[in-house]
C-alpha cells in the first residue's frame, strides 16, 4: 500500500513539474508566436482614391451565400505603412535589439493611436521593456 502511494506521489510530482515547466517556457514566446501568425493573416492595403462598387442582377439564379464579397475571405485589412512599421518593430525584438524595439513600438503607438494593432503594440512594448 505504501509503495503504491509513493509511486502515485512521484508520478504526480513528475507530471506537475512538466506542466509548470511548459507554462514557464511558453510565457512570452507564445505571445510572439501568436503575433507572428496574426501579422501573416493581415492583408496590407494601400490608400487609393478610387471607389469600388458591387452590382447584382435582380432575380439571378445564384444563392446569396454564393455571392463573393470583396475582402470577405482575406481577413482583416490594414494600411500597408502601418503594417510595415509594426513588422519592423517585431523584427527588432526577434534580432534582440530591445532598446530600438521599444522605440519603434512607442513610435507606432504615437503615429497610429487608433490602429487595430494598438493592443498588441502596448503588450509588445511592455514585454520588450522587461530585462
Amino acid at each position: 500500500m505504501m509503495k503504491k502511494l509513493a509511486i502515485l506521489l512521484m508520478l504526480g510530482l513528475a507530471l506537475g513539474s512538466q506542466a509548470l515547466y511548459a507554462d514557464e517556457k511558453s510565457g512570452t514566446q507564445s505571445f510572439w508566436d501568436m503575433l507572428r501568425s496574426k501579422l501573416e493573416s493581415l492583408t496590407p492595403q494601400k490608400k487609393v482614391s478610387a471607389t469600388n462598387a458591387t452590382g447584382g442582377v435582380r432575380g439571378a439564379a445564384v444563392a446569396s451565400e454564393d455571392v463573393y464579397w470583396k475582402n470577405e475571405a482575406t481577413g482583416q485589412t490594414i494600411d500597408s505603412d502601418e503594417l510595415d512599421a509594426f513588422k519592423k518593430a517585431v523584427k527588432l525584438v526577434e534580432i534582440g535589439d530591445k532598446p530600438q524595439a521599444k522605440t519603434a513600438f512607442s513610435d507606432f503607438i504615437k503615429k497610429y493611436p487608433d490602429s487595430s494593432l494598438r493592443k498588441d503594440a502596448d503588450q509588445a512594448l511592455a514585454l520588450a521593456s522587461k530585462p
